[in-house]
């Protein structure tokens, strides 16, 4: 196990040392995915779906804030719909701009979890991110996940239904599309039962991992787990909807490896050296818990010589004799030495 910490302080230790490079490297994939989902889904308009324009997109917004990532998606959305139809583009700019509007006032900074939302139910794994963002964020991250649902069924309702809003012309034909579509959008029961079980999902989960008993974070995992599976499970029956039982089992068995992975690099602690502390002063009284991070420094590499060549020195022979010379003496005047003071002694 020791040598699974070390691996982790060294993974940590180099993100920390070329973090700049590796989110851009990141942010870089993620522009890839979301424009290419967006074309591959929509791709209405011609010129906007080319590679080209993905390829320029996403290597133009790597070096921007991700929230322009965000802003240009909604944008590139816009236009397969304006190619579309009138009436889808008016109800979904409308839409977007109330989501932007909560966005900047109550989840600024949030815009990542805005775009990995419907790219998460792209890739048949949602269930990852309420447990995710309960365990690193905030209850304001409700909002981001709550919207990027809601983009998602759009986009799934545009793309399954596009035939049937193409036909709408004139004004009469435009505001039967738009009725419609708001109709469609807004009593979607499917993406209800996402929406506020996702949302509930993470308020759970983030107060659970708040709490100070021990393991909070692998209780806040698997309550999140089994929270996902009741909460659609329960709103597929009230609303009477079919929800596959098999993408839900598995998606959540891939949420929570994934959140286990995220606990192990970021909340690793010792519960066994657990210290509690209480003291007051004149106002307050003090309960404190101290729980130690688990770090095991990576053992340092010593190198021992063995067998090592040591030089010689030849000396003159002259030289030699006379150390001998000077050598015999010594042994002489100490043994010369040693026999006046066993004389002395004996005297005494």
């Amino acid at each position: 196990m020791n040598s699974l910490y070390v691996w982790k302080e060294e993974m940590q230790k180099l993100y920390a040392r070329y973090a700049k490079y590796i989110d851009k490297v990141l942010q870089l994939i993620l522009g890839i995915l979301v424009f290419g989902m967006i074309n591959s889904k929509l791709g209405y308009m011609e010129l906007a779906a080319s590679k080209y324009v993905t390829a320029g997109l996403t290597v133009f917004f790597t070096f921007l804030p991700s929230v322009y990532m965000a802003v240009a998606a909604a944008v590139l959305i816009l236009l397969h719909l304006l190619s579309l139809s009138m009436a889808v583009f008016a109800v979904t700019a409308a839409v977007f701009l109330m989501m932007f509007i909560f966005y900047f006032r109550f989840a600024p900074g949030t815009a990542t979890i805005l775009l990995l939302t419907p790219l998460a139910f792209v890739l048949k794994v949602p269930y990852i991110i309420p447990v995710v963002y309960g365990l690193i964020g905030t209850p304001v991250y409700v909002v981001p996940v709550a919207c990027g649902t809601i983009v998602y069924f759009m986009l799934h309702f545009v793309s399954s239904s596009a035939t049937a809003f193409k036909g709408s012309a004139g004004a009469e034909g435009l505001m039967n599309a738009v009725t419609e579509f708001t109709k469609q959008i807004f009593t979607n029961k499917e993406m209800l039962i996402f929406v506020l079980a996702f949302s509930v999902c993470l308020l759970i989960v983030y107060a659970i991992r708040r709490s100070s008993f021990d393991y909070a974070w692998k209780v806040a995992i698997a309550v999140g787990i089994i929270a996902n599976v009741v909460l659609v499970v329960s709103g597929e029956l009230v609303f009477d909807v079919h929800i596959p039982y098999g993408g839900m089992i598995g998606g959540n068995i891939v949420a929570g490896l994934i959140a286990v992975v995220l606990e192990f690099f970021v909340f690793t602690v010792d519960y066994s050296r657990t210290e509690r502390i209480q003291f007051e002063d004149d106002e307050y009284y003090y309960y404190i818990k101290a729980v130690p991070k688990i770090s095991v420094p990576a053992p340092r590499k010593t190198v021992k010589k063995i067998n090592e060549r040591q030089e010689t020195t030849t000396l003159p022979a002259d030289e030699i004799r006379g150390a001998g010379e000077v050598f015999d003496r010594d042994e002489e005047e100490d043994q010369q030495d040693l026999q006046r003071m066993i004389e002395k002694e004996l005297e005494k």
